[in-house]
């Protein structure tokens, strides 16, 4: 095996262990059940991982039952009838508008953490954000006089990305009415969004965060924090953004990356070649 897929499995599996510790278990390799893995393979579906690392991610927990079967360190092996996801194009869920506002409109600004929760979903919004960019958003990297903010995205890659003048000011809400409030824990000052108890917010409590809001609002998709990415992306195609931008903006090495939002919305696209070609001009 190559030394780079044999860290790459490693990293994966490491995935599989932070569940773990995440929800307080520690079994051993050989009474690790089929069912648990199933858990953390929904986890990973809930938290928006694309098909594709599910897949990988999947296939890295196998190859690693299948050395301890080989070295006698176990005698069953859960993963054995796990199958993968399929792998292809499939259109990511996207929200509209108004379905965007119902969730906004369930917030309970009365609670604590009223404030907070709606300067997430407009920043997942306004700017796209992986959960991953959003938790690790940083105060110092909000640029409100540009209205752009400094994103630290896969590989540590960095990119401006434009932040629409809602969410920076809902932002700033949540800043003057909760978080300055707030007794804050070491190397969490300046962190934007936080816990009750002062720390970073985790993907899993934003995940949590948007399916209580769904169920509230009456909203029957099954939406996780990349469907605001999604929902960002294609509403910027539908009113006729640059994919070049938009793929500057999401952070994608790859145009192609880009292009799955172009198939979102073919119905318009019709209407447009309808409407404007030449040869459907004529009398």
């Amino acid at each position: 095996m190559a030394l780079n897929t044999a860290e790459a499995y490693l990293r994966d599996f490491d995935k599989f262990t932070q569940y773990l510790h995440q929800n307080d278990l520690d079994p051993p390799p050989d009474q690790v059940s089929e069912q648990l893995i199933g858990q953390f393979i929904q986890s990973l579906f809930e938290l928006g991982i694309s098909a594709r690392s599910q897949a990988r991610i999947i296939s890295g927990l196998k190859a690693f039952y299948k050395y301890l079967l080989l070295e006698d360190i176990v005698e069953q092996d859960p993963t054995a009838l796990i199958e993968g996801p399929k792998i292809g194009l499939k259109l990511p869920e996207v929200l509209s508008i108004e379905e965007i506002d119902r969730l906004i409109k369930a917030i309970d600004l009365s609670s604590k953490e009223g404030e907070r929760n709606r300067a997430i979903i407009e920043t997942l919004y306004s700017c796209g954000l992986r959960v991953s960019e959003l938790v690790e958003l940083k105060i110092s990297n909000i640029l409100f006089d540009e209205s752009f903010i400094l994103v630290k995205g896969k590989g540590n890659k960095e990119r401006l990305v434009p932040i629409g003048k809602a969410a920076l000011k809902y932002i700033q809400y949540y800043c003057e009415r909760q978080r300055n409030h707030q007794t804050m824990k070491k190397n969490a000052e300046d962190t934007l969004f936080l816990n009750n108890r002062g720390g970073a917010l985790s993907r899993i409590m934003i995940y949590t965060i948007i399916q209580k809001l769904a169920e509230k609002s009456g909203l029957k998709k099954k939406i996780s924090p990349h469907t605001f990415r999604h929902s960002f992306a294609t509403h910027l195609v539908d009113g006729g953004a640059d994919l070049r931008a938009i793929q500057e903006m999401l952070g994608h090495e790859s145009i192609t990356t880009t292009e799955i939002y172009t198939h979102l919305d073919r119905q318009y696209l019709r209407e447009a070649m309808v409407q404007f070609h030449p040869r459907n001009q004529m009398k």
